[in-house]
Parts: structure tokens; sequence; C-alpha cells
């Protein structure tokens, strides 16, 4: 989106007045503002110019023999408008320099290349801003006076110019907003919890990560961050996000496109990583990609595994919804679904993070059959490779309650059938 592509691959570019226009060339976002010639999947290397629709329309073209960009695509796939844009002035210095991009010019720029991809595949799945962070989407990295409760956030810039601009073009030009969420939480020492990646930590460490999750949604959990001392309470970031979207974008829908939590390698991160799964479903965001900080995270990967094959086949999480909430969400949250493929399947997650164990009564669903229990705990994780799911009991069950005992520190899931 910053309009240079790399033009060789001869080594470190000069700095000193970007862009170096002999090392890189124009990225056009539309061929035919350029050339009345057609689109191919063998393009000169010799021009001077790369054309982004003909780009996509070659990788469309290329990957799944029937096309990735389209409505009945076999693989559907999404296009996500650049990357963490705020920061261009650093991670891209060769091409923006030193002064960051406006957020003027960014949704000019984010309107124009919406428009080219559309125009060639009117149902792809456009995605952006792709922000790196709180910074970006609430004042776009300073430029802006963004105050906590108002609408004057960049999202809601953002948010109100594509709705403006998609119902000039007749279609939405963009369809999920997203943004990067590597927690800024802190332990009581100040240490950021993504740092938090030792085998042993501290009961306050622990809690810093297994609590973090709350800040997504909860308007009662304030953290220890600097993003709660900006906002002066609890972020409740999701809910803020789509009272914008309903606000000035409706149908706009939200996404993670990168998140950590840390304490991947300690039961923690299992605790946070089962607890985001559960949030980003009960909160509709439309899609979510975990980010390893390390090459060593098995205990964040074990939370997929409690929704996810956690009986070491294909047993999942049913795929319904049902809201559930917790009477003591500090210690314990829940999640639950029911199965359309078999009816009378209920399935359950329970996390919890408390330091001791707790009976807990969940409530308010018909159940009955035989609950199975698949858990993760500290204990059960030693000496596993991969750490997974062990059986932990089954018990008959029967009315609108089931009754179990939580391990501390643990995630179970609940598979009634």
């Amino acid at each position: 989106m910053q309009g240079w592509v790399s033009a060789d691959e001869s080594g470190p570019v000069s700095t000193s007045n970007p862009p170096d226009t002999t090392r890189f060339k124009p990225l056009v976002f539309k061929k035919s503002t350029q050339t009345s010639a057609a689109f191919t999947t063998t393009p000169s290397t010799s021009d001077n110019a790369v054309y982004v629709d003909e780009f996509a329309w070659a990788l469309d073209q290329k990957f799944a023999g029937q096309g990735i960009f389209g409505a009945t695509a076999a693989i559907p796939t999404f296009l996500q408008l650049d990357n963490e844009p705020e920061l261009w002035n650093s991670t891209h210095l060769e091409i923006q320099g030193a002064t960051p991009v406006s957020s003027d010019a960014y949704i000019a720029r984010t309107v124009a290349l919406a428009k080219a991809l559309k125009d060639q595949f009117p149902a792809v799945t456009i995605v952006g801003p792709a922000h790196y962070g709180f910074g970006g989407l609430y004042s776009w990295q300073g430029e802006l006076a963004a105050t906590p409760s108002g609408t004057n956030w960049f999202a809601d810039k953002y948010l109100a110019a594509l709705k403006t601009a998609g119902a000039a073009y007749g279609r939405p030009l963009v369809d999920v907003y997203d943004f990067h969420w590597y927690s800024e939480a802190t332990d009581p020492s100040g240490t950021r919890i993504t740092n938090l990646n030792g085998s042993t930590l501290s009961d306050a460490q622990v809690q810093a990560i297994a609590q973090s999750p709350r800040s997504l949604w909860d308007t009662g959990y304030s953290e220890s961050s600097w993003i709660r001392n900006v906002l002066g309470g609890p972020i409740a970031l999701l809910p803020r996000l789509q009272a914008k979207i309903a606000a000035a974008d409706p149908g706009m829908k939200l996404g993670l496109t990168e998140y950590n939590n840390g304490g991947c390698q300690h039961i923690a991160g299992t605790l946070a990583q089962a607890d985001n799964l559960g949030i980003f479903g009960a909160q509709g965001v439309h899609a979510a990609n975990y980010w390893p900080l390390s090459n060593n995270e098995p205990y964040c990967f074990a939370a997929f595994r409690a929704f996810r094959g956690f009986d070491g086949a294909s047993a999942t999480f049913g795929d319904v919804a049902v809201k559930a909430s917790s009477s003591d969400v500090q210690s314990v949250a829940a999640y639950a679904s029911t199965d359309s493929a078999h009816p009378g399947r209920t399935v359950f997650v329970a996390i919890n993070r408390a330091t001791t164990a707790k009976q807990t009564l969940l409530s308010g669903l018909p159940v009955s059959g035989t609950a199975h229990l698949w858990r993760i705990s500290a204990s059960s994780a030693t000496g596993q490779s991969p750490v997974r799911p062990v059986a932990a009991g089954t018990q008959a069950v029967s009315g609108s309650s089931l009754s179990l005992a939580l391990p501390a520190l643990s995630v179970t899931t609940i598979d009634v059938y």
C-alpha cells in the first residue's frame, strides 16, 4: 500500500532519502489506469510497475484450480491490506521515511486499493487496517486527539470513511476491521506478560496472564497496563469496537489477525488461550490468528485441543453457541455449545484460573446422558508432547444442571451425549 516494491535482491537500501527509486519499482493498484494490456500470469520483469489487481488475479488463477477469491471458492481466502501501517516509518523506513503516513492518506489508499481488488473480485473478503495494537486504532499513533469515551478514535474515522466510500461504490470495500493484540498487561513488577514465557512463574504472574483475556470484554476488570491508564478504567475492547461498528458501519466484522497473551511454557498460557477462544466466539469475532512469539509454546497450542480433537481424535466443541456467564468470573469462565448434527449433545469448556479447586455448577441447559471429561492441568501436562487433554472420568447427568469439581489452574472439556 505504500506504493513501491523491491526492484532487486542486492542487499541493504539507503535510508538517507527514501525511497531510493533506483532500488524500488512503483506499485500500481489497478492495471488499467496505466496500460490497456491484459492480465498475465507471466508479467514482464523489465517494465516499471507491479499491478496489485493483476497479482491477485494471478494468485486466483494459480491456486485451488477454481479460484480462491470468488463467492463460491472451495478455499475462500481473505485479502489483508498490508500490515501495521502506523509503524511504516520504522518498519519500512527505506520506503516511508521518518514521517508517518497520515490517517487521511492511509484511508485514501485503503479506498483506492479495495476498489481495485473488488473491481476484479466483487465477493472477496477484504481485511484492514491490521493495526499493530491499541495505539493505532485509538489515535493513529498519537496523530488524533482521541478521548476514552469519545467517537474520535481512529476506528471511528476509518469506519465512517469506509461506510461512505462503500455506499458510493455500491458494496462494502473493507469487510473485516482487524487489529493485533499482544497483551500489554503487566505483572506486579511491571514486566509485560508477553515476556513471561518461562516454565516457572509466580502466582501473581500466573494471574496476570490468566486474567488478561478479560480485558477484551469485561467492564468490571482493570488490568495493569498503559492502555488501562489511557482509558482510565476497564478496556472492554471488543464491546467498545462493536459499538463503534454499530454506530458507524453496521455489518463490518471484527478480526484479531495477530494475538498472544504470553505464558506459553506454563499452564497459565493454556488458561489464557482457552479463554481467548471462548471470548472470540461469545463476542462475535469473525476471525482470529494466534501468533507465536517463540518456537516453543506448547501450553498455548494445547488450548486449541480443548476445543478441537480433545479426545485425541475428531471430537470438537459444538457448532451452536449457547450464551454462558459466570457468577465468579475471576475464578471460573465457562463456554457452552450444542451440536446441530447430534441433537442432545452438549459441550462445555470450563476454565479454573484460581489457585484452588472450585466446585462448579453448570445450570440452565438441559443435559442428559453421560458427561465425558477431558482435562489439561499442570500435573497432566508434565512430560506430555504435545500437551493435550487427558481423560478425566465420566459421570451420569440428567436435568438442567451439572456439578463437577474443577482442579486448580485447569481447563476441562465436558462432552455430554
